[in-house]
């Protein structure tokens, strides 16, 4: 059970990227200030302000007064979250490192829960179930057999007990002990929101979670680690989910790279890609039922995003 109680003495430091979002950093800054931990574990909360224009400041400022034994603001001027990731790692100085955002409101047992399984030395990191705000509903036109469905709400509720992850987790409710990222390096800073046009808005935390199941490092699934996700009107509309699996395709290929194997190809693009387009497309024009016929349209859109990153990196030196 996640909530055991810790074997030894560890430090704790919970990592928040904020950008312009003021109002919600305040609600998320209350609820980790009521987090309930023994007292033998030290824990701080880094707010790493990445240059917001708004009050962002002054809101985190004023509460890092109220609550100067547990918080800290930091200002990070070079745009882009990832940039404000690895500034919050360096600034961190605890033994576990975890990781949520503006956001989100968490349960005040959500920091010891996700920690727990990271005092051991074999879990190299951690993720938690990260649910929508109580009073959301799945819209209908969304098909509820696709894996991640709600993933561009960034909600995080596989269907499996606590234990083994063999997925990345996603980067509002995850942890990691520190060696981690001595030993892998931090967040790339060609893949995340807010670095820039022309680079994908997504997978700086799922590629960092598949670059330690790659080399084989060991993750947890801890349920009991409890997160609710803000979920806007605006993010409720077909267009936005379209924009998400398009962006989130061309960043899942940047980080994998041009796929080998795959025989002919045009303009940096191989050709199977174009029939898998074409099989998707047909699929989408004959599919009748609505949630399964927009689920396969989301297949031709993020299999467009593929194309695009594949043409882009045919034509510019790979970025790491």
């Amino acid at each position: 059970m996640g909530s055991g109680r810790l074997a030894t003495p560890m430090k704790i430091s919970v990592i928040l990227c904020t950008f312009n979002r003021s109002q919600s950093l305040a609600k998320t800054l209350d609820t980790l200030a009521k987090s309930t931990l023994p007292e033998s574990v030290e824990w701080e909360v880094l707010i790493i302000d990445n240059n917001s224009g708004d009050a962002t400041r002054e809101v985190a400022e004023e509460f890092c007064l109220r609550h100067a034994a547990h918080f800290r603001y930091i200002f990070e001027a070079k745009a882009g979250k990832s940039h404000a990731l690895n500034r919050g790692i360096l600034e961190a100085s605890g033994d576990v490192l975890a990781f949520t955002d503006d956001d989100v409101t968490v349960e005040s047992t959500w920091i010891q829960n996700l920690t727990a399984h990271l005092n051991n030395g074999k879990c190299a990191g951690a993720a938690g179930r990260t649910l929508p705000e109580r009073a959301f509903r799945t819209p209908n036109w969304l098909w509820p057999h696709r894996r991640h469905a709600l993933a561009p709400l960034a909600i995080f509720d596989p269907t499996f007990g606590a234990g083994p992850l063999n997925e990345a987790p996603y980067g509002v409710n995850m942890a990691f002990q520190r060696r981690v990222f001595q030993e892998y390096g931090g967040f790339r800073t060609d893949l995340g929101p807010g670095l820039g046009r022309g680079i994908p808005g997504k997978s700086e935390d799922t590629e960092f979670g598949n670059r330690l199941l790659e080399a084989g490092e060991q993750l947890q699934y801890e349920p009991s680690a409890i997160v609710y996700h803000a979920v806007p009107e605006s993010r409720l509309r077909k267009e936005y989910f379209l924009a998400w699996w398009f962006d989130k395709a061309r960043a899942d290929r940047r980080s994998l790279g041009i796929p080998s194997g795959m025989g002919w190809t045009i303009a940096g693009v191989p050709l199977r890609l174009f029939a898998r387009l074409g099989r998707w497309m047909l699929a989408w024009l004959v599919t009748i039922e609505p949630a399964q016929r927009f689920d396969r349209k989301i297949n031709v859109w993020a299999i467009c995003g593929e194309i695009v990153e594949c043409h882009r990196q045919s034509h510019a030196p790979t970025q790491r």
